[in-house]
């Protein structure tokens, strides 16, 4: 099978640079699985778990956002925040729910007539409460 290579960074350190034989990338329009010979392609990421399948076994990593950029012998992605799924404790999953609301409340003050960044801000921290159903973690309410 052919692999890729794949290269995930976050702007406090690079956490990833392996070949790959698949990456499970949670894309803004939904879960994608990108491969070997995977036409062009750029997406954002919406907070989720990416997953990393090599020779080694599989690394999975949450991130909260950021772009992934496909080619047929690559994927690079560019989180806005991303850990090691193991890495993710329940006082560092709660701190990023946290910052989601926070998110959500300064959206609300701002775009008070203007229901799409309301919207998108919702939209964010629902899917920061919905990765804990992932990982195993629960939100505070």
């Amino acid at each position: 099978m052919a692999n890729l290579q794949f290269d995930l960074v976050s702007p406090e350190r690079r956490l990833a640079s392996v070949e790959a034989s698949e990456v499970q990338i949670p894309g803004a329009d939904g879960d994608m699985t990108a491969m070997a010979d995977h036409a062009p392609t750029i997406t954002t990421l919406r907070p989720g778990v990416l997953t990393v399948v090599h020779s080694g076994g599989s690394d999975a990593y949450v991130v909260s956002g950021g772009f992934a950029e496909i080619t047929a012998a690559g994927v690079s992605v560019l989180a806005e925040q991303a850990l090691p799924k193991d890495e993710v404790t329940q006082e560092v999953y709660d701190q990023m729910v946290e910052d989601a609301k926070a998110a959500y409340g300064r959206a609300q003050e701002t775009f008070k007539n203007e229901p799409g960044p309301v919207d998108d801000a919702a939209k964010l921290l629902s899917d920061m409460v919905a990765i804990g159903g992932h990982i195993g973690l629960t939100a505070k309410n």
